[in-house]
């Protein structure tokens, strides 16, 4: 038996579950090995998932313990306002949880932070039972443990499916990929005798975010080898991508080896690219929690913070490089101090730009070399 934390008793008559669990997509893949222990323990129950446009768009049709998904509403603290928000029409929140009422759940589940915004629309459900985590001076539920900032939210989640008797069936979260996605991301990047490796120089918060100068000088030694790139991202990962294209070519590189795909690759083909990778080197970002989760070896460059949150587990398949930054590097406050409790600095500068270009080749390349059998997509 594995158990992270205290297991306590299951609940009688559990046959519908609500996992509340908004965020990105790492913050989903974070709650994916607590929702299969749920499935483990309820096996009868059916599990909905509380999350976003993008947690649904990224769970269809593919297997999962999650029978279905339903928008939370735009709300402090529960889910930003989308982009276009004519795009993605949003219920209140009093219009969300009355239709959700109607539902009866037997267990409400939220691993979405503190609970100090959370635990009230989790208790808005009418649940039989509520379990999750909470601050000091977040609302109580009927079982909880207490919020601390520094500790993995793979971890997290699992003590808080303890609360309801569900041991953990598996650590790392697991998306599979369909055939399709494989087959076209094959076409969209056609291997090459170096391989085929996967950038991903976007992070959601700004001082994650590795230079993109040290990305070009990575992928310019990589493309000296045979290497095709691939850099993968959003619009706002545009700029990164043209300037380690122009960096590969200032180093007198083939630039026509890098495949500029941000702006460009659907979801599941982001998937299916991620899962046939050689490599995968990413900053601490949604696409690097995903590309563990389909299967692909993984280089990440985390913030020593950061890494205690999320890095993956393993080191055969997974390498991580440390940036021990404490302080701002402008105003040189403690940036160890993080989380609900801190107030965070204006300033965006890069937290691990003084991880070292030579150190990711090196490891990028022996996973590369190493050939590592693909795990089950």
């Amino acid at each position: 038996m594995i158990e992270v934390g205290r297991t306590r008793e299951r609940f009688d008559g559990v046959r519908s579950i609500a996992v509340l669990r908004g965020g990105g997509l790492g913050d989903l893949l974070f709650a994916v090995p607590a929702i299969e222990a749920l499935a483990a323990a309820y096996p009868e129950a059916r599990i909905t998932l509380l999350g976003t446009p993008l947690h649904r768009a990224l769970l269809a049709g593919r297997p999962s313990p999650v029978s279905d998904v339903e928008i939370l509403p735009v709300a402090p603290g529960i889910r930003d306002a989308p982009a276009r928000p004519e795009a993605e029409p949003s219920e209140t929140v009093a219009e969300f949880l009355d239709r959700l009422r109607a539902r009866r759940f037997d267990l409400a589940v939220q691993v979405h932070g503190g609970g100090r915004n959370s635990n009230p629309v989790l208790l808005g459900l009418g649940a039989r039972h509520t379990i999750g985590t909470r601050t000091p001076d977040a609302a109580d539920l009927e079982r909880s443990i207490s919020y601390l900032y520094y500790q993995h939210e793979v971890m997290r989640a699992l003590e808080v499916v303890g609360l309801a008797g569900a041991e953990p069936v598996t650590l790392e979260p697991r998306i599979r990929t369909t055939g399709a996605e494989r087959a076209s991301a094959r076409e969209c990047v056609p291997d090459a005798p170096g391989g085929r490796i996967v950038l991903h120089p976007g992070a959601t918060d700004p001082r994650r975010r590795w230079p993109a100068t040290r990305f070009a000088e990575v992928t310019a030694s990589l493309v000296a080898t045979g290497a095709r790139v691939a850099v993968i991202g959003d619009d706002t990962d545009a700029e990164a991508a043209q300037a380690i294209v122009s960096g590969v070519r200032d180093r007198g590189q083939d630039p026509d080896m890098v495949v500029d795909l941000t702006g460009r690759l659907p979801l599941g083909e982001t998937a299916g690219l991620l899962a046939i990778a050689d490599a995968v080197l990413a900053n601490d970002s949604g696409p690097r929690h995903l590309a563990v989760a389909v299967g692909a070896p993984t280089v990440g460059v985390f913030w020593v913070g950061n890494a205690l949150n999320a890095a993956p587990f393993g080191r055969e398949r997974h390498r991580i490089h440390l940036s021990w930054t404490t302080r701002c590097p402008v105003c040189g406050v403690d940036v160890t101090q993080v989380g609900w409790t801190a107030e965070r600095c204006e300033h965006d500068d890069s937290f691990v730009d003084e991880v070292d270009p030579a150190a990711v080749l090196a490891d990028v390349l022996d996973l590369t070399a190493r050939s590592l059998p693909p795990r089950d997509r």
